[in-house]
Order: C-alpha cells, then structure tokens, then sequence
C-alpha cells in the first residue's frame, strides 16, 4: 500500500522509509524539501493521492511556544483535512510520553493539541508517544548547563532508540488504525542527573553535576515521573550501554541530528 511519511527526511523518518519500503509498501516523502508543507498546505494534495495511510513524524523548526503551537495545529489540521479530501485510512503520529503531563513546556503543551486535533479529526488514527530519544541526550546534556554550573532534576527519564521508535511505527502501519494511544519506552529508567553526567562524561567534560529537584529542563519544572509512562506500554529492546557501543562502531557515519 502507498504511505506518506510526513517529515520523513528527519531522524525517525530515515529509519522508518526502508522498514516499510522491505515489508512491500509504496513510500512518499512529504517534506519542505521534497516541495511537501504541512503547514502551508502546499503538495498535500498531490503526495496524498492514492495513499492508505500517513505516518507523521515531522518535528518543529522551531521549539518557540508560539511558533511550535502553530506548527503543530495549523500542520495537522490542514493534514487531516487532505486525508479526508484522498480517503486515507489511517493517521499515525509520532508524539512525546508525558506532553499531557508538563504544562511549563510550549513544546510539551504543541504536541498535546496535535494529539487532540488527530482525536478529533475525520480520519482513524493511532499516537504513538514516545520518551527521549538516546540520540538526543547530549542536547539535553548541553541544556542543563549554564557557564561552569550543571544543574539537573532527578526527575527520571526512561529514554529510547530511534531504531526501536521506527520498528514500533512499522509495527502499527501493519496492524492498522488503534484510535488509541501507545506508549514506547526504553528497558531502564535514569534520574536526569544521571543521564547529564554521563553525557559529559562521555564528551571529557569535568563540570560536577548538581543534584537540583528545581532545575529546568528546557525551561519547564518537571514532576519525578512525569516523562515516564504510567501504564502499560511498549518497551524498546535497546539499552543505553548497547546503543552506545553501536554509536562507537558506527564512528563517524553517524550523524543523525
């Protein structure tokens, strides 16, 4: 079957397209630079002609509160919109474990109205909400950090592999619409104190890390579980020792964002 992968020139999207393109399916790469804008509406259209399903994994250029509000609302209405005008069958996002559950975070409170609007909307659907993502701990790292202080919460994460988030996507293009949330995570749960010592660690970074329950993170006061999920859910097979051993063979190939 034909599937549009909306921000698939992106992280999860490079993972994703050759899952679903060895399982027998037709891909379309619905990105600005493929001539495809969610938020202006532009190529909509034409990429969704004939299509069963939309996989939405796009990600905001901005994290803005403003900006990333209008990213989020305005794209996925004006998707939900094309789908219904092609007679697509099935809406899957891509969304954050906890963006209910963070009101201090724009970025959290975006992806919370992008999840209402898909509830909402004409097409079934399936969110899969996801924790952090292991490729991004050293941008977290890097945001707990102001001059020689490191502060951080020992609010916990359980982060993931972006391998694991794409397999679980293909996983529900197979299994068809949920109207349902599922929520993946990692096999072990860090303090994000822990998680920022080691991301510096690893950088040869000698900052000391300080234990501070009222650290941000991006900008936002966390609860200790916050970002954790709160039932049952999906747990990725990948530990963080075993993703950073495949990140040291890989070297320099890899270079996801």
């Amino acid at each position: 079957m034909k599937i549009v992968l909306v921000g698939g020139s992106g992280l999860i999207g490079r993972k994703l397209a050759p899952r679903l393109v060895a399982a027998g399916h037709t891909v379309t790469i619905a990105s600005p630079s493929r001539g495809v804008d969610a938020v202006r509406g532009t190529g909509l259209a034409e990429a969704l002609a004939g299509a069963h399903t939309v996989v939405d994994v796009s990600n905001a250029p901005s994290f803005e509160d403003a900006a990333v509000l209008h990213f989020f609302e305005t794209g996925t209405r004006r998707l939900l919109a094309a789908e219904a005008a092609a007679g697509v069958r099935h809406h899957l996002a891509l969304s954050v474990v906890g963006c209910d559950r963070v009101p201090d975070s724009g970025y959290l409170r975006a992806k919370a109205a992008q999840e209402a609007l898909i509830r909402g909307g004409p097409t079934p659907w399936t969110v899969v909400r996801a924790t952090q993502f292991f490729e991004f701990l050293d941008t977290i790292a890097q945001a707990a950090t102001a001059g020689d202080a490191v502060r951080a919460t020992p609010a916990r994460l359980q982060p993931v592999a972006a391998d694991d988030v794409a397999a679980l996507l293909a996983e529900r293009v197979e299994r068809g619409p949920l109207n349902g949330v599922v929520d993946l995570a990692g096999p072990e749960a860090w303090g994000l104190d822990a998680l920022v010592r080691q991301a510096l660690a690893r950088a040869g970074d000698p900052r000391p890390v300080t234990t501070d329950p009222e650290a941000r993170y991006f900008g936002a006061r966390l609860a200790a579980d916050a970002l954790v999920p709160q039932g049952p859910g999906v747990i990725g097979a990948t530990t963080l020792a075993q993703w950073q051993a495949a990140a040291r063979n890989d070297g320099p190939r890899r270079a996801d964002p």
